[in-house]
Formats: structure tokens, sequence, C-alpha cells
């Protein structure tokens, strides 16, 4: 399988890495966003530790990936329960 080397930047370090040439464009994406928040949150609470500052979007990607995730199951369980009374409609006109 091929592969690309990229660098990305994270705060002040840059990390290689090598990855699947349609993954790319998403691992940059990754970067940048991690790097907005990370300038974001210096600003806002004046912080200069990049440990700290790593920290924080660490805990705060956390979250929002549990929240996603809660979103993701509901909605799961709202779409099974659809297609539980469609296929309940479906065997009776049948």
């Amino acid at each position: 399988m091929e592969t690309l080397a990229i660098r990305v930047k994270i705060g002040d370090r840059e990390y290689p890495m090598r990855v699947k040439p349609q993954d790319e464009a998403k691992i940059r994406h990754a970067g940048k966003l991690i790097n907005e928040k990370l300038r974001r949150y210096k600003a806002e609470f004046g912080l200069d530790d990049s440990t700290d500052l790593l920290a924080m979007v660490a805990f705060d990607c956390m979250v929002e990936s549990l929240e996603t995730n809660e979103v993701n199951s509901e909605d799961s369980e709202h779409i099974q329960r659809s297609l539980s009374h469609i296929s309940a409609l479906l065997t009776k006109a049948i």
C-alpha cells in the first residue's frame, strides 16, 4: 500500500508521519484544528506552557468526541425504532 511521508506541525514541533494519500487532507486538517485550539486557549487563558495547552486541547477534543458519540447513539436508536415500525407496517400490509 502506497503511503506519503508528510510533516505536520503541532504547536512548535513538527511530526513526521506516513499516511495513505486519501487521508492526507484529513490529517493536515486535524493538525490545523489542533493549532487553532492551541492559539485560542493561549489567548483566552494566557498560558505559555505547551504541555498545559496540549492537555487542555486533548481534554476538549475528548469531550467533543463523547458528545458526538452520544448524539450518534441516540440517532442510531431512533433509526432502529423507525425501521422496526416500518417493518411492522410492511408486514401488516403483506
